[in-house]
């Protein structure tokens, strides 16, 4: 990897053949529009990226149940070497020249996001859950906010981030062990607040980027024209549902269960045996 003196990085979770591949395509943007960025890649296939120059993989055994709260290590890995680090989904795509001189304020910035209360979750259960988290950490939810996490940075702040990845390691591990598998948004506000590392949101868009959900939002509103953004759609399909044999299908569908066991109770062994989780 050639020298960098750039004081961000992009970062993405890539676990899998389908967002390897989704994160391969990224990759090639970020190398077109903001050359000589690092892109740090958490992935349990780093030789499919050794062609990058710009791409720093690092390998990653996934933890969670899911692989959610997994974007984390990402961050964690990222912010040790580079003063900010942008974290975006590895199904997204850039679309246009990335400034060198964005200058992200300290803590977290995301591009969207609520207060936790107003966003809540769908499912009451989980929600009950999210309000114990904010009771065992002394906080007031109506003074944490929920980060819709597909594009959000992390920029240091005299220490706060470190703390901010601790606690996010407990809110975690908390809310898988209750069978909250979703929600890292939460837990990144949860955890912000505990840590008193600040928390924007910046609507304006530093640079251009497609996200399948932003981009039907904006068709919708006759803010965009969907021809315009077809081979992008069309490219996402392609790489998120190849066509597969029915057995292959079935082994696929098989494996995944037993892997999700396989989590659930190395989770369980892991919380029991490290001190550093809180015991809710």
């Amino acid at each position: 990897m050639k020298s960098e003196t750039k004081n961000f990085c992009f970062g993405t979770l890539a676990l899998g053949q389908k967002y390897r591949s989704l994160a391969l395509d990224l990759a090639s943007d970020i190398q077109q529009y903001s050359p000589n960025t690092v892109f740090l890649v958490l992935t349990d296939q780093p030789s499919d990226f050794e062609h990058y120059a710009h791409v720093l993989a690092i390998k990653h055994r996934q933890q969670g149940v899911y692989p959610y709260h997994d974007k984390r290590f990402v961050i964690s890995e990222a912010i040790a070497r580079f003063e900010t680090c942008i974290f975006i989904d590895a199904d997204m795509r850039i679309l246009g020249q990335v400034p060198d001189n964005i200058d992200w304020n300290t803590g977290i910035t995301a591009r969207t996001g609520s207060s936790i209360i107003k966003h809540k979750s769908k499912k009451k259960r989980d929600f009950e859950l999210i309000s114990k988290a904010a009771d065992k950490l002394e906080l007031n939810l109506k003074g944490v906010k929920f980060v819709h996490e597909f594009l959000f940075t992390v920029r240091r702040s005299a220490g706060r981030e470190v703390e901010f990845l601790e606690c996010w390691d407990a809110i975690a591990a908390f809310f898988e062990l209750n069978g909250f598998y979703t929600g890292e948004g939460n837990a990144i506000g949860l955890a912000a607040a505990k840590a008193g590392l600040p928390v924007q949101f910046d609507s304006e868009d530093r640079f251009p980027f497609f996200k399948d959900r932003i981009e039907k939002v904006r068709i919708s509103k006759g803010q965009a024209d969907p021809a315009e953004k077809l081979a992008y759609f069309t490219r996402q399909q392609a790489l998120e549902h190849p066509k597969l044999l029915e057995i292959e299908k079935q082994f696929l569908l098989w494996s995944k269960r037993v892997e999700k066991v396989y989590r659930v109770l190395r989770l369980r062994l892991t919380t029991l045996r490290n001190s550093k989780f809180y015991y809710w």
